[in-house]
Parts: structure tokens; C-alpha cells; sequence
């Protein structure tokens, strides 16, 4: 069966198909929200959270730290990861990721089973905000981006927003744990209006059938360099006021490690034929150092 086209010529890799690119675009609102929800839905049941897990307060702030890392050291990755994986299965994957991983947080029974899963969760919510600005670009004209963003925008406001009050209310009036468990059914419908109404364009078919038939060289030093500058800028940041800053050695050591791997990695990522942090022009062709 032949597969839909885009209503604009012109817009060869819009995800809307022949659907509205309105619809698409509140669809793929539905994701941002649950993913930037949780970024502050946690925050005011981190108390109830550690004495149901009986750690210390201390301790369970590596609950929002390790999702805070975790999201860091995909989101830099995620374009590359999109054109080999393909941006409509990869965005499945990290609802799938995030869901999943947001129920087995729920049913958490120590901090080391919880902080497990919030990385597992982060890696899933750092795919997810790259590819729906993405896919908000390719499926509205140059003249209409600005009202799309905006629409984006909005979301990202009022879901940090709406989280503490409802974390506040699900963690009086029910437990801790359906701070995590509200994410399946929102999880659920997205991935269900993902698959009836997003598209893959050809366009991105062809450019994934090209970049895999040139022979796909993963770039394990650049990701390497990706979790070290980034985990650690992460960290640094999440633990600096309460380490009291760079007179921890603690600190200090995170922000040399950070300086180090970033410096590298932009020197690194330069030179290499196919970079793991470089925008999808770059993977669409060859890196004008790769003759070098």
C-alpha cells in the first residue's frame, strides 16, 4: 500500500503525512508534558520517597540527580541516535523507555532499585525533547514555526508548573509511588496517537538508507567524552551548593574532569567521519575532514 505524502511539496520531511500539522504537533505535546512534568512532579515527594525507601534526604536526592545525569548525556547524542535508528521508532523508544521505566520507579522497594530506573527513566526523556523540535521544524512552513514553537513553549512552561501541586496532592491523598505511576496512561495514549498518526517522510527514509550504506562508524570515544563532560557537568551543578562549592574536592575534580572531556570532545567531534554530537546536517554527508 502506497504510503501517504505530506500535504506540502515543500516540506519533504514533515511528520504530519496527510494529517493536519496541528494534530501532530499536540500530539507530540502530550510526551514533552509527561517528560518535563516529571522533571518537578518528584521534587516534593523526595521526603515521602526516602522514608518509604528508608534512606536518608541526603541520600534521595541522588533520585533527581541520577535522572538529571542521565538526561544530560542523551540529549547532545539524540540527532545521531534519531538518523540511525529512524526519528519516528526512535521517539517510540524513548516513550516506551520512559513509561516503563516510570513504573518500575513506582514499584521501587530501595534507593539503589529506584536510582536504576530514574537513569534508565532520563535516558528515555533526553531522546524526547531533540526529536519533537524536530519534528515541530519539518512539519510547519518557515512562516507558521514561530506559532508552533510557542505551542511548545507553553508546554514546557506549565508543566513545571502543574508539578508540585500534583505531585503535592498524589503523595497526600493516595502514596509516593503514584507520582511515578500517573506516567503509564499518559505514556500509553502517546504512543498510541504516535503510531496512528505520525509519519516517517521518505526524506529521512533516504537519508537513513544512505548514511547506513556508507557503513555506520559509531563514535565510542565521542560518547565516551559525551558521559564524562556532561555527567559530570551534571553532577557538579546538582551537588555544588551543597558540597559548598569548589572549595570541595569534590567539586573541583567534576569540573576539571567536565573542562577536559568538553575541550576534547570539540576537538575530537571535528575531525571525526561520522560525530555522535553533531547536528543531522552532518550526518547526511560526509565530514569535510574525513579525506583528511
Amino acid at each position: 500500500m502506497r504510503r501517504p505524502t505530506s500535504r506540502n511539496a515543500d516540506l519533504p520531511r514533515s511528520a504530519a503525512g496527510p494529517n493536519s500539522p496541528w494534530l501532530i504537533a499536540v500530539i507530540v505535546s502530550i510526551a514533552t508534558f509527561m517528560e518535563v512534568l516529571d522533571t518537578t512532579i518528584a521534587n516534593v515527594a523526595l521526603r515521602h520517597i526516602a522514608g518509604g525507601l528508608a534512606a536518608s534526604e541526603d541520600e534521595a536526592t541522588w533520585i533527581l540527580t541520577s535522572y538529571l545525569v542521565s538526561n544530560a548525556i542523551v540529549l547532545p547524542i539524540s540527532g545521531w541516535l534519531s538518523n540511525v535508528i529512524g526519528r519516528k521508532r526512535f521517539y517510540m523508544s524513548c516513550v516506551v523507555i520512559f513509561t516503563v521505566s516510570s513504573v518500575m520507579c513506582g514499584f521501587a522497594t530501595s534507593l539503589s532499585y529506584m536510582i536504576i530506573w530514574r537513569i534508565i527513566q532520563g535516558i528515555g526523556g533526553g531522546g524526547l525533547a531533540p526529536t519533537e523540535q524536530s519534528i515541530f521544524a519539518d512539519s510547519f512552513p518557515p512562516e507558521k514555526r514561530s506559532m508552533a514553537f510557542a505551542l511548545y513553549g507553553l508546554t514546557v512552561v506549565v508543566a513545571p508548573a502543574i508539578g508540585p501541586v500534583l505531585g503535592g496532592y498524589l503523595t497526600d491523598d493516595f502514596s509516593w509511588h503514584w507520582v511515578f505511576l500517573i506516567n503509564l496512561p499518559v505514556g500509553l495514549l502517546s504512543l498510541t496517537l504516535t503510531g496512528l498518526f505520525i509519519y516517517e517522510p521518505k526524506a529521512l527514509r533516504d537519508e537513513r538508507r544512505k548514511l547506513l550504506a556508507r557503513g555506520l562508524s559509531v563514535d565510542y570515544v565521542g560518547f565516551a567524552l559525551v558521559v564524562l563532560g556532561f555527567g559530570s557537568l551534571q553532577i557538579m551543578l546538582d551537588q555544588y551548593q551543597r558540597d559548598d562549592g569548589f572549595s570541595s574536592s569534590f567539586i573541583t575534580t567534576l569540573g576539571i574532569v567536565c573542562f577536559v572531556s568538553l575541550v576534547i570532545l570539540v576537538l575530537w567531534e571535528t575531525h571525526h567521519r561520522q560525530p555522535v554530537v553533531m547536528c543531522v546536517c552532518w550526518l547526511s554527508r560526509p565530514s569535510p575532514f574525513a579525506a583528511r
